[in-house]
């Protein structure tokens, strides 16, 4: 098994309070879902701020990305392949809301 990691970007948060609701309940189902089946391993929301060190080391009020483009949270998940991955990835309630997830394999290093 490998470990990969699903970022989610432009995950549009508004709504009535019903609808983030709604919403919030489709992510832990879909996270339980997941847990129940073996493939996650961790992952939290991430706040809209931030700051951006540069090259020069110079710390930059941020993250200015456009907003199809922010990191809104992340998650650890342990399947065999990047194709098992990208197709967990599809059950994901961004979708619904204009985002989509980046699947990225955790590189295993030797230390």
């Amino acid at each position: 098994m490998s470990e990969f990691v699903f970022l989610f970007r432009g995950d549009d948060m508004s709504g009535s309070p019903d609808q983030l609701q709604k919403q919030m309940q489709r992510w832990g189902e879909w996270m339980k879902d997941l847990t129940t089946k073996g493939h996650f391993k961790g992952g939290q929301p991430l706040d809209r701020t931030g700051v951006v060190v540069d090259r020069k080391k110079s710390i930059i009020d941020g993250p200015y990305a456009e907003a199809k483009d922010v990191v809104g949270g992340f998650m650890v998940i342990e399947c065999k392949d990047i194709a098992e991955a990208s197709e967990l990835s599809k059950g994901c309630p961004i979708f619904q809301n204009g985002g989509f997830v980046e699947v990225r394999p955790v590189m295993k290093m030797s230390m």
